[in-house]
C-alpha cells in the first residue's frame, strides 16, 4: 500500500505560513496545483479562499466558506479511490497468503460460539458464502454462466448476514458475538465478491462499509494496514494528541491508582474519537462513490474536549495550543510542502506555547531566564537515560564544534557570516543540534528531530540555518535516529528533512553514503509498513550503486516499492514517484553486478512475480520508463527462458511497436528492439506467428512493415540482420507469391550480412541468429535446437528425436506444431529462393566456408531445412527453386557432410556422447 494523502481531499486542515508575531503573510499558490483535480494533492482553489475563513473552536482545522458542497465530484479522484480500494481487495484472488490471512481473521471474529450455536442460520449463511467465494477463486476453470450464478448466490447469502447491522439490531449480538462484527465480515466478503464480478465501484463501497459497521474491529484487527494508509492521514491529529497527553500523564507525579484511571479515560476518549472519525470518513468516501453524486462536506473530527486525565500543570488551552502548532508542521511533513492559502493572526502571548520544544521543557525543573544568552548544559534540559547499545549504530560520529549557537548568532564556518535569525529560538535549536550530535538518549534525540524540523520549516530555507544543519555530525545523528527509532512520526520527519538537505547539496549525499555504505538504515525503513515509499524516494536521491546493495533482500524490497509506489510522495519540497526509485534499484540489481549475480537477481524477479508488475508499467508508463522496463524484461528472459512465454502471451504488442517507432525517430531503439527479438526466439512457431500477427496490426495508423523498413534503413550494421529477419517474417504472413518491396529489401540485407569478407564477428553472430529465427528452430541461446534437428536429419533418430521433441510435447501437440512449422517453411522457402535467387544460395555457401562457427552452423541448418522442404513437396512452384538449390549444393547425404572434420567442429558444443555416433555413421 502507498500513503494516500495525495488522494484525500482538503479535510479542513489548511496549511499556514510561518506564524509571525507581527501578523499574517500572504503566500502565492503553486502553479502545479492548477493542473490537478481539487480532490487530489492540493488545497481547494476558490475565489474566496483568501477572504472567508472560519475557525472551529473544537479543532485546529479551518474550512473555506467559499467552498460549495454541491459541486460535481471529480471523476479523476473517484477513479483513484476506486483503484486503491479495488487494488487492495483484489489481492484476495491473487495472493494465497492474503486470502488465508483474511479468512483466519474473519474466523477468529466468528469463533466465540458454543457448540449449540453451530446451526445458527446467520453463521451457516456466512460460512456458505465464504466457501463459495474461495471455491470460485481456486477453480479458475468454472464456466462463465456457473461462475455468475455462484457469485449471485454468494451475494444473496452475505447480504442477509450484513443486514444484522440494521438500526434495530446493530447494538445486539448473535450467539454472543456483536452483530456489528458479523456484519463487518459479511461486508468484507461482499466487497470480494463484487470485485470478482468486476464491479469495482460497489466493491469499494462495501469495503468502506466494513469501517462504518465496526470501526474498531476493522482498524485494529481486520484491515489495519488499509486503515493506516487510507484513514489515518485524516486522523493524525488525534494520534499526535494522544501521544502527547500520554507522555505528559506518564511523567506526572499523581498516585498510581489515579494515574491508571486517567490513562484508561485517555484511551477510551482516544478510541472513541478515532472510531467516530473512521466512520465519518468511511461514509464520506461512500458518498464519493455514488454514481452522479455531489461532493459531500469534508468531515471535521475534533479533539476530545475533556481533560480530566491531564496534569494540573497543563491547562486544556495549553494542550490545544500546543497541538495546534504541531498539527500544522506535522501535516506539512506528512502531506508535503504544499501551497499554503494564508497565515493566521496569532496573538503574541500564545507564541511561546506553540514551540514544540516547550512540550518537553514545561516538565523540567531548571528553566532558562529570558536574559540568559549562554547555552544551558544538556543535563538541565533533558533527563538522562542509560546508554543503549543499539543506538550507537554508526562507527564514527564526530563532535560538532562549528554548529554551536552563541548569544543570538550561530557560529558557522569562516565562509558564513554571523546573521541574526529572526523568529527562531536559537537556544532551543542549539540544544537540539548538540543533542543530535552527542546524546546517547533516543528519546532526547527524537525530541531534537522535532525541534530541528520546526526550525527548518520556520526558517524557509535560511542559508545560515541550512549551513548549521547540513554538517556531517548533525546528518549522522539523524541517521542514527532513523536506525533506532520506532516512532513513525519521527522517522517521517527525519526522512523528509534529510531528503531536503540532499536536494540542496551534493555533499550531503556523500556524507550519508559514507556513513551507511551498506544501506542498512534504508533497508530497515524499506521494510516498514508505512514509510517504505518515502524511504524509497530518499534512497533514490542518494543514487546508490549495485555494490552497496549486496543483500539478497533488495530484489524483494524493490518489487514492493514497484507494486505500491505508483503515486507521488512528498518530502517537504522533494516530490517523486516511488516507482521511479524502484526502477533505478532494479536496474542496479540486474545490471550492476557480475553476469552470474545479475542473472540470479533477474531470476528472483521472475520467481517473485515481478514480470506482471513490469508488464503493467510497460503499458502505462512514459517512454523512458517503458524503455527501462524493456531492458529489465530482456534481463529476465536471459535469466529464465520461461519468461519469454509469459511475456509473449501478456505483453502489449502495440505498446512495444509504439516504443520501437519512437525509438526510430529518436535513434534509441535498443531496449525495445532487443526485447522483441528475445520474444521471437521461441521454440514454437505457432506462438511466433501469433506475435507477428499482433504486431502486424500496426500502430497509430502506421503500417508495421513500413516502420521496420525505415528502421532497416537507419539501423546499425549489427542490428540489420535481425531487423531484416523480422521484416521478412511480417511480409511472409501475406501472399508469398506476390512481389513486395519490403521483402526485397529484407532479403537483400540478409544476403549482405552473409558476406563474411565485409562483416565483423558481431554482425556474423547476429546473422546466424537471424537465420535460426527464420527457420523456426530457435531455442535460446540459439543453437542447441538447430543442432538437435541436424542430428535427427543425419540419422541419430532415437537420441536426437528425444531432444528435438521434448520441449514441444511439454507444451502441446507435436503434430500441430509440426504442421505449422512445415507450412511456414514452405512459404519462407518460396520467398527466399524466388527473391534471393542464386545470390542467396551463394551467400549461404560462402558463410559455411568462411563464416564464424555460429554463422556456419546456422547456414548449414538453413540449407538442410530448405532441401527437406523442397524435396518433400511435388509442386511446380517449388521445382525451379529446388533445382537452383541442388545446383549450388550437390545432393550429398547430410550424414556424410556432418562426418567431415569441418562440420563436426561446428557442432563442438555438443556432448561427446552425441558426437561419437556421428563419426561411426556408415
Amino acid at each position: 500500500m502507498t500513503s494516500l494523502h495525495h488522494l484525500l481531499s482538503q479535510e479542513g486542515f489548511e496549511r499556514t505560513n510561518k506564524l509571525f508575531k507581527t501578523g499574517r503573510k500572504q503566500v502565492k499558490l503553486s502553479d502545479e496545483s492548477k493542473s490537478l483535480p481539487k480532490y487530489i494533492c492540493h488545497d481547494i482553489k476558490s475565489e474566496n479562499s483568501f477572504k472567508n475563513l472560519t475557525r472551529r473552536a473544537s479543532s485546529d482545522s479551518k474550512r473555506i466558506d467559499g467552498y460549495e458542497p454541491a459541486m460535481s465530484m471529480d471523476e479523476v479522484a473517484v477513479r483513484a479511490v476506486i483503484s486503491i480500494l479495488g487494488g487492495y481487495i483484489g489481492r484476495y484472488a491473487k495472493d494465497l497468503h492474503f486470502r488465508k490471512m483474511i479468512r483466519n481473521k474473519c474466523n477468529s471474529c466468528l469463533a466465540r460460539r458454543t457448540r449449540k450455536d453451530l446451526d445458527d442460520g446467520m453463521f451457516a449463511n456466512m460460512e456458505l458464502g465464504i466457501e463459495s467465494v474461495d471455491k470460485l477463486i481456486e477453480d479458475q476453470g468454472t464456466r462463465k454462466e456457473l461462475k455468475m450464478k455462484s457469485l449471485r448466490n454468494s451475494i444473496q447469502l452475505l447480504t442477509v448476514v450484513a443486514s444484522l447491522n440494521s438500526k434495530k439490531s446493530r447494538n445486539a449480538s448473535t450467539c454472543g458475538i456483536p452483530n456489528s462484527h458479523i456484519s463487518a465480515c459479511a461486508q468484507l466478503y461482499l466487497s470480494i465478491v463484487y470485485k470478482l464480478e468486476k464491479n469495482d465501484r460497489i466493491s469499494a463501497r462495501h469495503l468502506l462499509q466494513v469501517f462504518s459497521d465496526s470501526p474498531f474491529l476493522a482498524r485494529t484487527h481486520l484491515l489495519p494496514d488499509l486503515w493506516e494508509h487510507f484513514f489515518l492521514p485524516h486522523l493524525l491529529h488525534l494520534k499526535i494528541w494522544y501521544n502527547k497527553e500520554l507522555e505528559i500523564l506518564s511523567d506526572s507525579l499523581c498516585q498510581v491508582v489515579d494515574k491508571e484511571k486517567r490513562m484508561k479515560a485517555l484511551r477510551n476518549a482516544y478510541n472513541s474519537h478515532m472510531d467516530m472519525g473512521t466512520i465519518q470518513f468511511a461514509l464520506y468516501y461512500k458518498e464519493w462513490l455514488k454514481v452522479g453524486g455531489k461532493a459531500p462536506s469534508v468531515p471535521a473530527v475534533s479533539l476530545p474536549s475533556g481533560h480530566s486525565y491531564a496534569t494540573s500543570r497543563r491547562t486544556s488551552a495549553d494542550s490545544f495550543t500546543s497541538y495546534s502548532s504541531i498539527n500544522k508542521k506535522l501535516y506539512r511533513a506528512v502531506f508535503g510542502h504544499m501551497a499554503e492559502h494564508q497565515s493566521l493572526e496569532v496573538n503574541s502571548q500564545n507564541k511561546d506555547s506553540m514551540d514544540v520544544w516547550d512540550l518537553k521543557q514545561e516538565k523540567m525543573t531548571h528553566r532558562r531566564t529570558s536574559s540568559d544568552n549562554s547555552i544551558v548544559p544538556k543535563k538541565q534540559l533533558w533527563h538522562q537515560t542509560p546508554k543503549s547499545d543499539f543506538f550507537r549504530f554508526l562507527s564514527c560520529q564526530s563532535i560538532v564544534s562549528e554548529c554551536w549557537v552563541k548569544g543570538n548568532h550561530i557560529v558557522g564556518s569562516s565562509s558564513i557570516k554571523n546573521t541574526e535569525l529572526a523568529d527562531i529560538p536559537l537556544s532551543d535549536l542549539s540544544t537540539a543540534i548538540s543533542t543530535i550530535c552527542s546524546s546517547d538518549s533516543l528519546t532526547d534525540c527524537e525530541i531534537a528531530i522535532r525541534v530541528i524540523t520546526k526550525a527548518w520549516l520556520d526558517s524557509q530555507g535560511n542559508p545560515v540555518v541550512e549551513d548549521a544543519l547540513s554538517k556531517a555530525p548533525v546528518i549522522e545523528g539523524m541517521l542514527e535516529v532513523l536506525f533506532a527509532s520506532d516512532d513513525d512520526e519521527i522517522l517521517e520527519l527525519a526522512t523528509s528533512i534529510i531528503a531536503e538537505f540532499i536536494s540542496r547539496n551534493e555533499a550531503n549525499r556523500l556524507i550519508i553514503l559514507n556513513s551507511d555504505p551498506q544501506l542498512e538504515i534504508f533497508m530497515r525503513l524499506l521494510k516498514s509498513s508505512s514509510l517504505f515509499l518515502k524511504a524509497a524516494v530518499l534512497l533514490y536521491q542518494l543514487k546508490p550503486k549495485a555494490k552497496q546493495m549486496i543483500s539478497i533482500e533488495w530484489v524483494t524490497l524493490a518489487l514492493r516499492v514497484l507494486e505500491f509506489g505508483d503515486q507521488p510522495q512528498t518530502l517537504f519540497t522533494v516530490r517523486c514517484i516511488p516507482q521511479k526509485a524502484a526502477m533505478y534499484f532494479l536496474d542496479q540489481l540486474l545490471t550492476g553486478f557480475s553476469e552470474d549475480r545479475n542473472l540470479e537477481n533477474a531470476s528472483q524477479v521472475v520467481s517473485l512475480g515481478g514480470l506482471s508488475l513490469l508488464v503493467r508499467i510497460f503499458e502505462k508508463g512514459d517512454i523512458d520508463e517503458r524503455n527501462n522496463v524493456a531492458m529489465l524484461m530482456s534481463c529476465c528472459i536471459r535469466a529464465n527462458s520461461s519468461s519469454r512465454n509469459y511475456l509473449a502471451d501478456n505483453l502489449n504488442k502495440t505498446a512495444l511497436l509504439e516504443l520501437i517507432a519512437f525509438g526510430i525517430q529518436n535513434k534509441s531503439t535498443g531496449s525495445a528492439f532487443a526485447l522483441l527479438t528475445e520474444l521471437l526466439c521461441l521454440s514454437r512457431r505457432t506462438k511466433m506467428i501469433k506475435i507477428l500477427t499482433e504486431l502486424n496490426s500496426g500502430w497509430g495508423g502506421l503500417n508495421t512493415k513500413h516502420i521496420f523498413l525505415v528502421y532497416l534503413q537507419r539501423s546499425l550494421p549489427e542490428d540489420r540482420p535481425l531487423v531484416a529477419a523480422i521484416l521478412l517474417q511480417l511480409d511472409v504472413l501475406g501472399d508469398p507469391l506476390k512481389s513486395s518491396l519490403y521483402r526485397e529489401d529484407a532479403v537483400e540485407a540478409i544476403i549482405d550480412a552473409l558476406n563474411c569478407q565485409n562483416c565483423n564477428s558481431k554482425v556474423q553472430e547476429q546473422t546466424g541468429r537471424a537465420l535460426l529465427m527464420l527457420g523456426g528452430h530457435f531455442l535460446y541461446p540459439g543453437k542447441a535446437k538447430a543442432e538437435d534437428w541436424l542430428l535427427y536429419e543425419a540419422g541419430c533418430h532415437e537420441r536426437s528425436m528425444d531432444l528435438y521433441c521434448s520441449n514441444e510435447t511439454m507444451h502441446g501437440s507435436l503434430n500441430e506444431e509440426e504442421k505449422a512449422l512445415e507450412d511456414w517453411q514452405k512459404r519462407l522457402a518460396i520467398v527466399l529462393l524466388n527473391t534471393g535467387n542464386k545470390r542467396f544460395l551463394s551467400a549461404l555457401s560462402n558463410s559455411i566456408a568462411n563464416g564464424t562457427q555460429n554463422l556456419a552452423q546456422s547456414s548449414l541448418f538453413t540449407v538442410s531445412w530448405l532441401n527437406r522442404v523442397l524435396t518433400s513437396v511435388e509442386d511446380e512452384t517449388f521445382h525451379s527453386a529446388h533445382k537452383a538449390l541442388v545446383t549450388e549444393f550437390p545432393p550429398v547425404p547430410l550424414k556424410h557432410l556432418i562426418k567431415s572434420s569441418e562440420c563436426v567442429s561446428m557442432l563442438s558444443t555438443l556432448d561427446k556422447e552425441l558426437i561419437d555416433p556421428l563419426r561411426n555413421l556408415p
